[in-house]
């Protein structure tokens, strides 16, 4: 049997919970419909957005729901 891990953020190190989905394109390798996700917990949310956002591939940041 597999056991299920709980989403966790996207920075590197960090095992915490996901609480923001930042949903993100590289407008020079994808079509502009196309998004990749990272999850961020409430620590890295800010510091990863500005990761994607000073790049120009961020898109929308939005909570993050698990489906269960």
């Amino acid at each position: 049997m597999v056991e299920e891990l709980a989403p966790q953020c996207s920075a590197k190190g960090c095992r915490a919970a996901a609480e923001w989905e930042l949903r993100w394109n590289n407008p020079r390798l994808h079509t502009p419909d196309y998004r990749k996700t990272w999850l961020a917990c409430a620590r890295h949310r800010e510091t990863l957005g500005d990761f994607l956002g000073v790049r120009g591939f961020l898109r929308e940041v939005t909570e993050f729901r698990t489906t269960a």
